[in-house]
């Protein structure tokens, strides 16, 4: 009897690379999908969708940048006989309110948790890899790092562990079934202490400055991105600075059945292998 298969949606990605190459050592079959797989996956081309969820079983969802798509993606899953659906989505969107920020993570949410399916959310933290796999590398690697966060903390997760934790619920059958997770690290870091931390372990001197909303809208579109990305990324700290999502939780832990990462073992772990090296 053919086993069914583990897919993984966005798996050139942060989450999603981590996730097949973990099932891959649990022996599960991966169907591991990105728009430059061999087996494409694209959001903005549902007619591919079917092939993509033939034989699947269970399969990780990393919702497109805008919202709607997941909905006929589940209706989709449910035809093919998929079983499960696990989304990754952002602390605490259900108190969101009428901020800007994360309406795509909202509808997914949405879309899964009012489907027939079984169904997990992973609500994660900012991601600790932010600052060496994405936005905030560049900066910190010219020395200096810019954003309209100031002394309100954030519980940083690593990746490392939230890719367990997806596993973990992807591979323990239905224990995780209906559960939403609201992920975070050990520890809330204020940005300049981040930084002030990564500074120490790289052995460079970089600093942490507070600038205003508008400021870092202009700074992002002057590196190129779109405008509706810019405001996107400025309402996700205007979000952060109402403390919402500051506190920690223990989630993370009873999912993995261990404490979790901390950000300092993230920064010497990344500043060993360089990534903050002046280039």
């Amino acid at each position: 009897m053919t086993r069914k298969t583990h897919l993984v949606l966005g798996a050139t990605g942060r989450t999603g690379r981590r996730i097949a190459a973990r099932l891959r050592l649990h022996d599960a079959p991966v169907r591991a999908t990105s728009r430059s797989s061999r087996i494409r996956f694209d959001w903005s081309e549902p007619d591919g969708w079917d092939m993509v969820l033939r034989n699947v079983d269970v399969a990780y969802v990393v919702p497109p940048p805008v919202p709607g798509p997941v909905h006929e993606f589940a209706v989709r899953a449910e035809a093919a006989g998929v079983r499960r659906l696990v989304l990754l989505s952002g602390r605490g969107a259900d108190g969101w309110g009428d901020s800007a920020f994360g309406q795509h993570m909202r509808s997914a949410e949405e879309a899964v948790r009012g489907s027939s399916l079984g169904w997990t959310v992973l609500r994660a933290s900012n991601f600790a890899q932010n600052f060496d796999e994405d936005i905030f590398h560049a900066p910190l690697v010219a020395g200096a790092l810019a954003l309209p966060a100031g002394e309100v903390p954030e519980p940083f997760i690593d990746v490392e562990d939230l890719a367990d934790a997806a596993v973990a619920v992807m591979t323990e059958g239905d224990r995780h079934a209906g559960r939403v997770y609201e992920l975070s690290g050990p520890r809330s870091l204020t940005f300049a202490e981040a930084v002030d931390l990564i500074s120490r372990a790289s052995g460079r001197p970089l600093t942490y400055r507070h600038i205003t909303r508008d400021e870092y809208v202009s700074s992002l579109a002057g590196q190129g991105l779109s405008r509706h990305d810019a405001e996107d990324i400025a309402a996700m700290f205007a979000l952060m600075a109402s403390g919402l999502i500051a506190e920690t939780t223990d989630e993370l832990a009873s999912v993995l059945g261990r404490a979790p990462r901390t950000f300092e073992e993230y920064v010497v772990r990344t500043a060993a292998a360089g990534a903050w090296d002046e280039r």
